[in-house]
């Protein structure tokens, strides 16, 4: 059955997302868009770099048409986050974009998001998954002819450029003298994230900046795996920084002038003191459960309000929508700030840790250094362990009576918005969740120091495995 998880559908291409699978999909979007009597000028149709994306957008486009609802089809592959920007600008009723964004080549995926730019809430996923599911028990093939005059090819590259000059100082940066080394992986960042800053004067290096429907070889992901060459770059050459985006650039990878993977944790606080000192941007700080409590350090220091969410942008996405933060994030290299867009950006991203380096004049392990000895130390760490449905079951069952004490400490609260935290003191806890896009258990650990961390991960994944 076709499922909506954290970030959509995702599926193996060829087993079960499929081109019958994709019409059902997109014909359950037309049918929740026409009953809810959706308001707005069409759907926009985008899609990123993986094998077949460009076939299954056309497609989805000729069955919106078909039902009489005006398809925007992007002409190329296009980042998430322009995705977003162009629904908005447009006044569309939503978005289908067609990526399974950092999951392995093999995967596909299918997103809905809103007229707002949002990725759709779960009360949204559950009503397009029931018209999904009742045309599934039909067993219809989905037969449409074509209505290409509902059909419009679009190219929204230049006007979510020009909004994101809105948002970064450009001028600081050329002036700076900043040399930078971009790594695109495979992904729809090319020629938006390299060209905002090539067309600013910055020196730069790009590597992997064509169309590789397997990535490589890797998962396009921004983790320290997969940015070894652009690490080696950085080093070689000696460059101030390293910058990437993943495969559909909605989250971002951080390499140091010292050739270090910074975490996306550490990313996201940076980000939070500078936006909220330098920047003097309104309003709270947003994080999800699995992201670090350095956050809610800063935030406290800073006087306003921390808010905690689910595992999933949208619903920080609704704080952004509501004007209710300056910057969330989460763990997984993901973020946005106040009135831009609720949705995950990580070309946006890339661009403010270069402003916060050049702005501040400060390089950013310096910058790390103070953040710590000003805010405290916070390691953390996330390990995925596959499941087998036994393992699945088993994990289930003791979570519904969460322990008392893990490796010698006890548990001082414990915290189920998304999952099972157990929370030990302001900097120490544990958290387990299944994958809302994957067979996986994700174990999250927060600790004060490398030793403390590894011993508290290592309990959790016994935990998980007993």
């Amino acid at each position: 059955m076709i499922k909506f998880g954290t970030s959509g559908w995702r599926g193996i291409i060829g087993e079960d997302f499929t081109f019958e699978n994709v019409r059902i999909a997109c014909q359950g979007i037309a049918n929740y868009l026409i009953k809810s009597q959706q308001k707005g000028s069409g759907v926009i149709v985008a899609y990123d770099t993986r094998f077949l994306s460009e076939k299954f957008a056309s497609e989805a486009a000729r069955i919106l048409a078909f039902n009489d609802i005006h398809a925007f089809l992007c002409t190329r592959d296009a980042p998430t986050p322009c995705v977003s920007f162009e629904t908005v600008r447009r006044k569309a009723m939503g978005a289908i974009n067609f990526t399974a964004s950092h999951n392995p080549p093999e995967y596909n995926g299918l997103k809905f998001s809103t007229a707002n730019g949002a990725p759709a809430l779960p009360e949204i996923t559950k009503q397009i998954e029931n018209e999904i599911h009742a045309l599934q028990d039909k067993s219809e093939k989905i037969d449409v002819y074509e209505k290409r005059e509902l059909i419009d090819t679009i190219d929204p590259k230049d006007r979510y450029l020009a909004e994101l000059r809105k948002k970064i100082d450009v001028d600081v940066i050329r002036k700076s003298g900043l040399r930078i080394a971009i790594d695109s992986l495979y992904g729809t960042a090319r020629d938006y994230l390299d060209y905002f800053l090539l067309e600013s004067g910055v020196e730069l290096k790009i590597i992997h900046n064509y169309r590789d429907p397997y990535f490589g070889g890797f998962s396009p992901e921004c983790n320290e795996k997969n940015l070894g060459e652009l690490r080696k770059i950085v080093l070689a050459e000696k460059f101030d920084l390293g910058l990437a985006t993943d495969g559909d650039a909605d989250r971002f990878g951080i390499i140091d002038e010292r050739n270090r993977f910074v975490s996306p944790n550490t990313i996201l606080a940076l980000l939070s003191v500078y936006l909220k000192r330098e920047r003097k941007i309104p309003g709270g700080l947003a994080r999800s459960v699995a992201t670090t409590h350095l956050i809610d350090a800063i935030a406290h220091k800073l006087d306003v309000p921390v808010y905690e969410t689910p595992v999933g942008f949208k619903y920080i996405g609704e704080l952004i929508l509501a004007d209710k933060i300056a910057m969330g994030g989460e763990e997984s290299a993901g973020m946005s700030m106040y009135r831009h867009l609720p949705e995950k950006d990580g070309i946006l991203a890339c661009l403010l840790v270069a402003e916060m380096v050049a702005h501040t004049g400060k390089r950013l392990y310096d910058l790390t250094q103070d953040m710590h000895a000003e805010f405290g130390t916070y390691y953390s760490k996330r390990s995925d362990m596959k499941l087998t449905p036994q393992l699945k079951e088993s994990l289930a069952k003791k979570l519904a009576h969460p322990p008392k004490n893990v490796d010698g400490l006890k548990v001082r609260d414990v915290n189920t918005t998304d999952g099972v935290k157990l929370i030990f003191d302001d900097q120490t806890w544990l958290l387990f969740r299944l994958s809302g896009t994957e067979p996986v258990a994700r174990v999250y650990a927060e600790a004060c120091s490398p030793k403390d961390l590894k011993n508290l991960l290592d309990a959790g994944k016994k935990f998980v495995a007993a």
